[in-house]
């Protein structure tokens, strides 16, 4: 099987911002069937990893996440893409009177009855004031409400230090996403597990627990303020909660 006939993949050039950074896309083309994930996988998934390497102008880059799906395989559940990724990536220049040229080495996992460890070479200049995009336009729009605009009233997280680690309880007084609501954490530190979240819905009252587990295996500090919740209810339904304050 040749790399080519399951994923293909470019960055699409976009166009400057009203504030001055620069409006790209790393545009992905998978074969019938097959995923690649999001950036927080889930148990089975490999995170996607840039490195910007050799670019040139590039101050720092902030991706903008369209809404993932769930995937359950062998008992296992997994968070990502199928089919095609647009995913815009907002380029801050470090100097704005000079070009941009991206170039990156994209590590990815691409999976379908077998996983695929995946490194794509890619680059592109942005052009000045480049384009309106109607694929990253529909990336931007496709992206998880915040908290305000899905209706929460409130979210509070309750923190207990369990034999390897920590156990979060959220509880979020937020409007139904779906029949099958998939709450995933995020720590905010990039070497912690967390594992599945136990969701269970009463009303408008959502809670989810999991567990998190760093390489130290035992409690930890936690920043309340860098916890990422995501609420996903299925066809596109997603909701992002940037922090997780005490009851």
């Amino acid at each position: 099987m040749r790399l080519s006939d399951v994923i293909e993949g470019e960055f699409r050039p976009g166009w400057q911002t009203p504030s001055g950074t620069h409006m790209a896309a790393l545009h992905l083309h998978l074969a019938p069937k097959w995923k690649t994930y999001w950036r927080a996988p889930g148990d089975a998934g490999i995170p996607p990893q840039f490195d910007w390497t050799g670019s040139e102008n590039v101050g720092s880059v902030r991706f903008h996440w369209p809404a993932p799906d769930v995937f359950r395989t062998n008992g296992m559940q997994t968070v990502g893409y199928h089919d095609e990724l647009v995913l815009p990536i907002e380029v801050t220049p470090k100097d704005p009177r000079k070009p941009v040229r991206l170039k990156a080495s994209v590590d990815l996992g691409v999976c379908k009855d077998i996983c695929i460890p995946t490194t794509l070479l890619l680059g592109t200049a942005l052009p000045a004031p480049g384009h309106a995009d109607s694929a990253i336009n529909a990336a931007l729009r496709a992206r998880p409400a915040t908290g305000a605009e899905a209706g929460l009233d409130r979210i509070t997280c309750t923190l207990e230090p369990i034999r390897d680690g920590m156990r979060i309880t959220a509880r979020m007084d937020l409007p139904a996403q779906g029949s099958d609501e998939v709450v995933i954490f995020e720590s905010g530190l990039s070497n912690v597990w967390v594992s599945e979240s136990q969701v269970r819905r009463d009303g408008r009252r959502l809670t989810a627990v999991a567990d998190m587990v760093p390489p130290s295996g035992g409690p930890f500090a936690l920043n309340r303020s860098a916890v990422v919740v995501t609420v996903i209810g299925g066809q596109g339904r997603a909701v992002e909660i940037r922090g997780c304050p005490a009851d």
